[in-house]
């Protein structure tokens, strides 16, 4: 049943949860299940599942540290990766076996009596503690808990020992589904990441959508790059995009690609209004982060910079470009080209934020807040457009 569900692509979770269910059902007293795994996410070195028999399934994703964490240092998971044996027990009610690791007084003053903890590899890299806790192996630690007077019995150990290779077979599909969704997502975005696992991976596939196109770029990097250090140059980078980041998808945007010191985005506009106004909201927004920032990294004496925005509406084409095996999903068309054109005039213009015509138009809760920059012919535009930049009511928002 295990590995079924794994082909059939149940969920890590869902795996865990069953499995549980299902020894419990055959009689193995389970109080407490613990499962860790490596996890394939910037954010993220790994992620562990934890079921209590009377509370269900518990998640935690466990943060990239430059160091080991205390708390693992002294389980007992981290003991049975520095020794050979591929296993570990605990007899929670001999003092002795309980002072040897904290979470055993633990487990012990919440009924349990027996522990048995395993680790099992997907790969010939074994699991051992010279491991980089931040890029483990790929494979599974586990441990077990009993509240049954006496513990487990031998043939509780021997089904649970049994079902350890049907587990990693069913957890290694689950997660290699994951894996895919989480580095798609991480350099495509979600959503043209799920578009590329549903199978949108043909050269020159794509679909005609209907977006508020959004181009950021940071002001003076040239200088920067050539002033600062290449380390403190990525570190800037990285605060400014993760502030952007983070609003244009807080508002229901889609960050589609970085350019260097730019960035790219959309947001669906099948309903123009609401999606204009909410590239706008995230505008405003996203000032307010960004100015924020400049503060804080100036008084710590980190280089700051400024930023240019434009915004426009169009249709542009979605989907797949490049050479036979080396593609890019993303978005092109005159759109496009012409979202460029507006950016290039907010140093001439000396404004952070531009807005074309039809945004302006579109809008249905910024009227009273437009305010043209006059009319002007854009390079490649055959006919000449009014630009607009933003005047926000501050008692409104």
């Amino acid at each position: 049943m295990l590995i079924d569900s794994g082909l059939k692509g149940a969920t890590q979770e869902a795996l865990v949860e069953s499995y549980c269910e299902a020894i419990i059902a055959a009689g193995v007293p389970l109080m407490r299940l613990h499962l860790a795994q490596r996890a394939y996410h910037p954010e993220f070195g790994g992620f562990g599942f934890d079921y209590y028999r009377d509370k269900g399934l518990d998640r935690s994703d466990f943060a990239r540290t430059a160091s080991p964490v205390d708390t693992w240092l002294k389980s007992p998971l981290y003991f049975l990766l520095s020794i050979t044996k591929s296993e570990l027990r605990g007899d929670l009610t001999n003092p002795e076996d309980r002072a040897r690791f904290p979470i055993f007084e633990e487990l012990f003053e919440m009924g349990g009596t027996d522990y048995l903890a395993a680790k099992a590899a997907f790969t010939d890299t074994p699991l051992d503690a010279n491991i980089d806790p931040n890029d483990p192996p790929e494979g599974y630690l586990i441990s077990w808990t009993s509240d049954r007077e006496g513990g487990f019995t031998s043939e509780h150990l021997a089904l649970l020992r049994g079902l350890m290779p049907a587990l990693g077979i069913a957890l290694k599909c689950a997660s290699h589904k994951q894996m895919a969704v989480d580095i798609v997502s991480t350099y495509l975005g979600a959503d043209a990441g799920q578009r590329v696992l549903s199978g949108a991976i043909q050269r020159g596939s794509s679909e005609t959508i209907h977006a508020v196109i959004w181009y950021f770029d940071l002001q003076g990097f040239t200088r920067l790059s050539e002033e600062v250090a290449g380390t403190e140059v990525i570190a800037l980078l990285n605060a400014y995009f993760g502030e952007v980041v983070a609003v244009v998808e807080d508002h229901g945007g889609n960050v589609l690609k970085f350019m260097g010191d730019g960035l790219l985005a959309i947001f669906d506009a099948t309903r123009p209004g609401p999606a204009v106004d909410q590239a706008l909201a995230a505008a405003l927004t996203l000032d307010g982060r960004l100015k924020a920032l400049s503060q804080a990294r100036g008084a710590q004496g980190l280089p700051v910079t400024g930023y240019s925005l434009a915004l426009h509406l169009g249709d542009v084409l979605y989907g797949n470009i490049g050479g036979a095996a080396r593609l890019d999903f993303t978005v092109i068309g005159s759109a496009v080209n012409t979202t460029a054109r507006i950016l290039s005039f907010c140093n001439q213009l000396e404004q952070r934020l531009i807005l074309s015509d039809r945004v302006a138009k579109a809008s249905e809760t910024r009227q009273e807040e437009l305010v043209s920059l006059g009319r002007y012919m854009l390079r490649g535009v055959a006919r000449p457009m009014t630009l607009y930049t933003l005047y926000p009511d501050k008692s409104q928002t």
